[in-house]
């Protein structure tokens, strides 16, 4: 017991170190474990969909009349998993869904996993069932009935039949992606958290060095010190690991919400209940990254490169910064990017201290003034004994400002995108079996739509690209657009021929979405081979438009270039009507087609819907990035001061040498806002290149389809502002030493710093 009290008495001489290292480690694990169960959670969703409600398959009457409660009742008699979906549209909570989680209970893809939709829906427009009935009594309303991929139409009972369903347009990838770039910001922060408890760590053990001198004097092995270290910072690591975890949890918990209904909503992906996840990753984990940092002797000889460095280190590292930055120009696969990414950041992060020490000694040698010469070489000390937090916080600033980057670059690409999906008022489906030109002939005779309003058919199937020697290739979707209108010809495209749109509308040509382009090498002007019906024709490419989300290659057509053998697999008009009400054309197309349903959705409500679901989407991201950011902000504060009161004795002398106690706090505060507005703009390239990899390189290497390259200054400067608060932070707690009193050294080798 003597033994460990004599070990441990470090912490009642300093229960900041302590209370540094369990601050870092519970705001670390509930950072990292808040990202690992939102990611986790939504990727069960992701995947469980496939099996579940993904296919967004509906049963409907063969008749045409709506399906009703009775129909579910009889196809659940017959044995088919069937979902009540029902839509109700008020004027006080716009559109509100009512679902039935225990009518769900079937849509597991096997007997051993917990079931889907399970659990209450305590988020809108998702409600329960009975609610929305109750609403339905007064409102528009519409009833559809889901059914399971695993049932086919052979076990439907006569007088039914299975049709797509849809709420909006499909963007599935999107998902993916956003949930990849989610998993890149857990690994950042698992990174970030290793140098900053290092940093900490490493500090305290230099601080005790000559604590664990004396006890090897009096009989102490040093392999026994070395296990209660070990004892030591495990105890630790669980006391803090386990309700940090319980905090990670209650904040995804908190974001859940939002998040779950974006995946439904933006992803058209099926609203899952919040899933129970375990406790054992998030804490093995964790514990791993602190025993790491702490106490892996792996680490000493990078602590030692952030620290010193020769000067043909500095040129080996400038080599390897520029291979990976080459490397991740012209990386062939995901895994050499992410290779490419690691060397980059490790070789900026030893460079970056070593780079403003090398500098700082570079204009403390050409200064006259003997005050700005020791301000100069104090900071190139204090570059390179705060090496670690100073790295950890450039890498969080990077990190932040790629996010940030890339989280405004999805909203507005996602804004764009989907206003040019459903630049039309109404969606109104074509039932199954009728004629689509009856109604393409009754809109055109509409006055009132020809004076204001617009429209045009939607038609979707299959084609078959041709290779060159008359094999056939892959197949391609196939989206036949006419008449050719206002509602698409201000769509954005990548690049195009001259009047695209007019030779669209005259049959001259086709376009090809991103994901083709890419996958087949297409640019405008090539010839595409290509196989409509049994009719095979060279096209040319007339333009490459975005189409985010979509793994599949797609062609853009004039319905009249399709042949009349060709299979449409699914038809469509989408209508802005003008003075023209939609009850009126619905009506019509009623008699035109002679059914008695027709499923018309409002656009704009879907338009509505899906923006504001998309806020909240980011709502974790941006919370994540920020908690990262303070987190290492406030590590960095931390050992700012822990390192300035070994030292405090040292920036006295200032006063002793003439300075007055105001002077000697102004040039305390100059230094550090030189550390952190120096590693405030070091961190500004390395996020410009990392959002770069991550819109022009990750995107199209995993989906095929590539995001905008935008930056925005104004955030730039915020986080200058912030930097400069850092260092303000770092000075108030300087200035605080100056006024504590702290007795000098009895050596240079029992300061953490060493240099003087």
């Amino acid at each position: 017991m003597t033994l460990l009290a004599a070990l441990f008495s470090h912490y009642r001489r300093h229960p900041m170190q302590l209370l540094a290292l369990a601050a870092l480690i519970v705001l670390a694990t509930m950072l990292w474990t808040g990202v690992h169960h939102l990611t986790s959670q939504a990727r069960a969703s992701l995947d469980r969909s496939e099996l579940a409600v993904a296919e967004r398959r509906q049963v409907t009457r063969a008749d045409g009349k709506p399906v009703s409660v009775q129909d579910f009742v009889e196809l659940r008699r017959a044995g088919l998993c069937v979902m009540p979906w029902l839509e109700v549209a008020t004027p006080e909570t716009g559109r509100v869904v009512g679902l039935d989680p225990l009518a769900a209970g079937c849509f597991e893809s096997s007997p051993g996993e917990d079931r889907p939709w399970r659990g209450e829906l305590d988020g809108a427009p998702f409600v329960d069932i009975r609610e929305a009935a109750g609403l339905a009594k007064q409102h528009w309303s519409e009833l559809s009935l889901l059914v399971s991929g695993a049932d086919s139409d052979a076990g439907l009972p006569s007088g039914y039949r299975v049709e797509p369903f849809t709420v909006g347009p499909d963007s599935g990838e999107l998902g993916e992606s956003f949930l990849l770039n989610m998993d890149a910001l857990g690994v950042l922060v698992l990174l970030i958290t290793a140098l900053l408890l290092r940093s900490v760590y490493l500090l305290g053990l230099a601080q005790r060095r000559e604590s664990f001198a004396l006890l090897h004097r009096f009989g102490v092995p040093g392999g026994r010190i070395n296990r209660l270290l070990m004892l030591e910072i495990m105890l630790l690591a669980l006391v803090c690991i386990v309700p940090g975890v319980w905090l990670g949890r209650w904040l995804a918990d908190g974001l859940g919400t939002g998040f779950g209904q974006a995946l439904e909503g933006l992803f058209d992906r099926p609203l899952y209940a919040g899933q129970k996840g375990g406790w054992l990753v998030p804490v093995v984990t964790m514990l791993v990254v602190v025993l790491v940092a702490c106490l892996a002797d792996f680490l000493r000889p990078l602590a030692r490169g952030l620290s010193m460095g020769s000067r043909w280190q500095g040129g080996f590292l400038m080599l390897c910064l520029l291979a990976g930055i080459g490397l991740s120009v012209w990386a062939p696969a995901l895994v050499w990017l992410f290779v490419a990414v690691a060397v980059v950041f490790v070789a900026s992060g030893i460079l970056a201290p070593l780079l403003i020490a090398r500098l700082a000694d570079w204009r403390a040698s050409r200064e006259a003034d003997p005050l700005s010469r020791w301000r100069h070489r104090e900071l190139s000390v204090l570059a390179r004994r705060l090496a670690l937090p100073l790295v950890a916080l450039q890498f969080a600033m990077a990190m932040v400002l790629a996010v940030q980057a890339l989280v405004t670059t999805f909203e507005s690409t996602f804004d764009r995108w989907l206003a040019q999906r459903l630049e039309a008022d109404f969606y109104i489906e074509v039932p199954e079996g009728v004629d689509a030109g009856l109604a393409v002939d009754w809109l055109a005779e509409q006055p009132e739509l020809v004076s204001s309003g617009v429209w045009h058919r939607v038609v979707r199937g299959q084609a078959t690209v041709m290779e060159p020697g008359g094999e056939p290739g892959p197949v391609v979707d196939v989206f036949a657009l006419g008449p050719i209108g206002p509602l698409v010809t201000g769509w954005q495209l990548f690049e195009s021929t001259g009047a695209p749109w007019q030779k669209l509308a005259a049959g001259q040509g086709l376009m090809v979405n991103e994901q083709l382009a890419r996958r087949r090498g297409l640019a405008v002007g090539d010839l595409l081979s290509l196989k409509l019906g049994n009719q095979v024709g060279d096209f040319p490419i007339l333009a490459v438009y975005p189409d985010y989300g979509r793994p599949a290659g797609e062609v853009l057509i004039n319905v009249s270039m399709l042949p009349t053998d060709f299979e449409a697999g699914f038809q469509s008009l989408s209508v802005s009507p003008g003075n023209l009400p939609i009850d009126t054309i619905a009506c019509g197309l009623k008699q035109v087609w002679a059914v008695e349903q027709l499923t018309v959705r409002d656009n704009r409500a879907i338009e509505a819907l899906a923006s504001a679901i998309f806020d909240q989407t980011f709502l974790l991201t941006r919370a994540m990035t920020i908690l990262t950011l303070i987190l290492a902000t406030i590590a960095l504060m931390m050992m700012g001061w822990m390192f300035f009161s070994t030292r405090a004795w040292y920036f006295r002398l200032l006063v002793v040498w003439g300075l007055s106690p105001r002077q000697a706090a102004v040039q305390l505060t100059r230094l550090s806002l030189s550390l952190t507005s120096a590693i405030a703009l070091l961190a500004l390239p390395l996020g410009i290149w990392l959002t770069w990899v991550l819109v022009h390189r990750i995107n199209p290497l995993a989906f095929g389809w590539s995001l905008p390259m935008a930056v925005y200054p104004r955030f730039w400067l915020e986080l200058g502002v912030l930097s400069l608060l850092v260092g303000l932070g770092i000075a108030l707690l300087m200035r605080r030493q100056l006024t504590s009193p702290v007795p000098a050294p009895e050596s240079a080798s029992a300061l953490s710093g060493g240099e003087r």
